[in-house]
């Protein structure tokens, strides 16, 4: 007999999930730029620390970056640390803060623009910068929206990240192994689809396209999503304001004859837009991750 939900929240093992829990229910009634300081001071002390993370980030930033001096990335690389704690500290600010704080800490630049033209379904293109719960938490605040997730590995984490992003409307998650079935009825329904799909997830119904130049296996949904639901791909972007002054989210023009019909170019577009924006904040994306793990038949890893 499996146990009950209750009792796999109990287990010994998970007593340190808890206690970080605990460590971001007390953080989260401090003022937000107390909370930025000490996500700043624990991130600047991770930087520093030799390891496999700061490796994938100085290769990230080394592949995507050649032409910037070391040094520069270097500081991107410290930089990168601290906007990450930051946004693990700030969650407890999501999962347990009023409405009104939210508001105040998370504002959203132009909601006019968050329906695109107004005639079809949307596609929230939402890459993966550190403010990204915070702005996906944000617009559930307004809109009833769907979205795509990865469960967590503990039930624990699992449950204080459900509740953060369904704890205000009707909210749609749908787990990665649901498959597309859910998602295009999310879509046609009517509710916005808040979409990350710019992780480097293996071949499987991916394609390698440039990332800075570098081949890339990137998720081929975006124009598959848009072609069967008649949707038009509305990015939406979350900034990390500097000195705990909070998040600001912006909707940016819909995307124009799109799909084209050339998958490849397609999702490139995706690519092309996304190198944009991190041009404008390069320490707010997330380099933690082995964006160029998967590589073409025949390459070498570029994170030995």
């Amino acid at each position: 007999m499996n146990p009950a939900p209750s009792a796999n929240l109990l287990r010994p093992s998970l007593l340190p999930v808890w206690f970080s829990v605990g460590f971001l229910w007390l953080l989260h009634w401090l003022p937000l730029p107390l909370q930025a300081a000490l996500g700043n001071a624990i991130g600047w002390l991770l930087a520093m620390k030799p390891g496999k993370r700061r490796r994938v980030v100085a290769t990230n930033l080394a592949l995507c970056f050649p032409d910037v001096p070391a040094a520069t990335r270097r500081r991107w690389l410290r930089q990168t640390f601290q906007a990450s704690m930051r946004a693990v500290l700030e969650h407890g600010v999501l999962w347990w803060s009023s409405d009104a704080r939210l508001r105040r800490l998370i504002r959203i630049d132009n909601p006019e623009a968050a329906y695109g033209d107004g005639t079809r379904p949307v596609i929230w293109l939402a890459p993966h910068f550190v403010g990204l719960d915070m702005g996906g938490v944000r617009l559930t605040m307004d809109y009833a929206i769907a979205s795509m997730y990865a469960p967590a590995k503990d039930p624990v984490s699992d449950k204080y990240m459900r509740h953060g992003r369904t704890r205000f409307k009707d909210i749609v998650l749908i787990a990665r192994h649901e498959g597309i079935k859910a998602t295009l009825g999310a879509i046609k329904s009517g509710r916005p689809f808040y979409y990350l799909p710019d992780q480097d997830h293996g071949r499987h119904n991916a394609v390698f396209v440039p990332f800075f130049g570098v081949p890339a296996a990137t998720v081929s949904a975006l124009p598959r999503l848009a072609k069967l639901t008649h949707a038009q791909v509305v990015p939406a972007v979350t900034r990390q304001l500097p000195w705990g002054r909070g998040y600001a989210v912006r909707f940016y023009p819909p995307w124009d004859a799109y799909p084209s019909g050339d998958l490849d170019a397609d999702v490139a577009r995706m690519n092309t837009f996304i190198e944009e924006r991190i041009r404008e904040m390069p320490a707010q994306y997330l380099w933690l991750h082995r964006r160029f793990k998967t590589r073409p038949a025949g390459e070498p890893s570029l994170y030995a």
